[in-house]
C-alpha cells in the first residue's frame, strides 16, 4: 500500500492486457521507472462504460520517455513536452504519455510545471476525483482524493479547494457541468456549484474554441438536459451562450430525435438550445467559433423550422429536395421540437423520416433542353433552368417525358 492511498483490484483489467498497451506498459513501467494508466479511462473502466482513449502516467522524464519507446519501434511525438506530455503511436494508436508534475504557477489556462515522482501529489493537481485514480498494469487501482466513493455515488466533485482549482483552469467550470452530465446524478455538488458561480467571469478568458469543445460534448451527454437547467438556473449558461437559452426546447429535440430513430447530434440540439432567429445563429457562430458548416445548419434551421408542418406531403418533399438529408431532419425536429405535438406524433414522425423512405431524384434537364429550343447561352440560359427546376420542383419532380417536355416549353419562353 503506498502512503495517503486506498487501494484496490480492478473487477476487470483485461483492456489492460489487450492491442498496444501492454507493449507501453513494459517499455515504460520498468528499469527503476513506473508508469500507470490515469484518469478517463480508470473511471470508465469502473463504471463499464466504452473506454474511448487510454492515457499513461510515468516517472520518467519526457526525454527519457522518448529515448525508450524510440527503442522499442514506436513513434513519439513531443504534442506538449514543456508540460511533459508525449505522445506515443503504436500500430496507429496513440497514447498521451505524460511524465509526474505538479503545477508550479498557475494562470488560469496555462501553467508552469515541475516534473517529480509523487503519485499522490499528482493526483492532487487534477479537476476532479473521479479523474485522479490510476491503475498499475496488474489492475490495482490507486486513490488519493477519495475518487472511489465519489464514483460510486456518482458525484463529480472537485479535488481540495473548488475555488482554487477553477482559478487554476477557468475552463473546469465549464468541465465540471460536462463531467456532471456524462456520469454524475442528482443535482452538482453543492461546493462546486457554488465555486463555478463565483468564478464565472473567468469563462470571459477562455478560448473559444475551448468552450465549444466542452459545449459540444456536454450537449450529447446522458443527462444534458438537467444539466443545462441547473446551469441556466446559476445564471452561466446565458453568459456562455450569449442568448437566452431554450431548455425545454432542448429536452423536446432530444425526444423528437429519440422517436424518430435519429441519432443525437450537438449542432443540432444546439439550434434547439439557442437558436430562433438566423441573427442567434451568427451570435453562437462567433460566440463559440463554429465551424462554417455548423454555422450554415444553424442558419438553415432559423430559416425553415417555422414554414414546416407535417399536412402537406408534396411540400415536405419539396423541403427535403431543396435542404437535403441533413438539414431537411435539423429543421424538421425543430419544428417538431417547437410545435404542441407529443413525441408520439406519428405524422412528425412520418415527416422526421422521410429521408428514409423517399430518395431525393436529380434534375432532369439540362443546358441542351433548352438551347434545342433557342435558349441562347448566358444569362437567359441560366434563368430558363432556374425556371424549369422551380416548376419541376412544385409539380412534383415528375419524370416523364411529356411532362418535362411541358416544363421546358414554358420555362424557354
Amino acid at each position: 500500500m503506498v502512503a495517503g492511498a486506498t487501494a484496490r483490484k480492478l473487477d476487470n483489467a483485461a483492456w489492460l492486457t489487450a492491442g498496444a498497451l501492454p507493449r507501453l506498459l513494459e517499455v515504460l513501467d520498468r528499469d527503476g521507472e513506473e508508469a500507470r494508466v490515469v484518469g478517463g479511462a480508470v473511471r470508465n473502466a469502473l463504471l463499464g462504460v466504452p473506454i474511448t482513449e487510454v492515457d499513461v502516467a510515468t516517472t520518467a522524464v519526457p526525454e527519457e520517455v522518448v529515448r525508450r519507446v524510440v527503442a522499442a519501434g514506436f513513434k513519439a511525438v513531443p504534442t506538449g513536452i514543456a508540460h511533459g506530455t508525449v505522445t506515443v503511436v503504436i500500430d496507429k494508436h496513440p497514447f498521451e504519455v505524460t511524465t509526474l508534475r505538479q503545477d508550479v504557477e498557475t494562470y488560469g489556462r496555462h501553467a508552469k510545471v515541475a516534473f517529480g515522482r509523487d503519485w499522490e501529489g499528482d493526483a492532487h493537481r487534477r479537476d476532479f476525483t473521479m479523474n485522479a485514480l490510476s491503475v498499475t498494469r496488474d489492475g490495482t487501482i490507486y486513490d488519493y482524493v477519495g475518487g472511489l466513493d465519489d464514483l460510486s455515488y456518482r458525484r463529480v466533485r472537485f479535488i481540495g479547494d473548488a475555488n482554487k482549482r477553477i482559478a487554476e483552469d477557468y475552463l473546469r467550470i465549464l468541465r465540471f457541468f460536462r463531467f456532471h452530465a456524462a456520469y454524475g446524478e442528482g443535482h452538482p455538488d453543492p461546493a462546486g456549484l457554488h465555486a463555478c458561480i463565483a468564478g464565472r467571469a473567468g469563462l470571459d478568458q477562455l478560448s473559444r474554441e475551448r468552450v465549444r469543445m466542452e459545449i459540444v460534448k456536454l450537449l450529447v451527454a446522458p443527462r444534458a438536459t438537467p444539466t443545462l437547467a441547473d446551469m441556466a438556473e446559476a445564471g452561466l449558461l446565458h453568459r456562455v451562450l450569449g442568448t437566452v437559452p431554450q431548455v425545454a426546447g432542448f429536452e423536446n429535440m432530444a425526444k423528437a430525435e429519440a422517436a424518430a430513430g435519429v441519432a443525437g447530434g450537438p449542432v443540432r440540439r444546439l439550434g434547439a438550445l439557442a437558436v430562433t432567429t438566423p441573427e442567434q445563429a451568427e451570435l453562437l457562430w462567433q460566440k463559440l467559433r463554429l465551424t462554417n458548416a455548423e454555422h450554415e445548419r444553424l442558419t438553415s434551421m432559423a430559416q425553415a423550422w417555422r414554414s414546416i408542418a407535417p399536412e402537406n406531403d408534396q411540400a415536405a418533399r419539396a423541403l427535403l429536395y431543396r435542404l437535403k438529408a441533413e438539414k431537411f431532419t435539423d429543421a424538421v425536429l425543430l419544428a417538431w421540437a417547437r410545435s404542441q405535438a407529443s413525441a408520439h406524433d406519428e405524422a412528425w414522425r412520418a415527416l422526421a423520416t422521410l429521408p428514409t423512405r423517399w430518395s431525393v431524384p436529380v434534375f432532369p434537364l439540362k443546358a441542351a433542353d433548352f438551347i434545342a429550343r433557342g435558349v441562347e447561352k448566358g444569362p437567359a440560359l441560366g434563368a430558363a433552368l432556374a425556371a424549369a427546376e422551380e416548376a419541376w420542383t412544385a409539380a412534383d419532380f415528375p419524370s416523364d417525358k411529356a411532362g418535362l417536355d411541358r416544363i421546358v416549353l414554358l420555362a424557354a419562353k
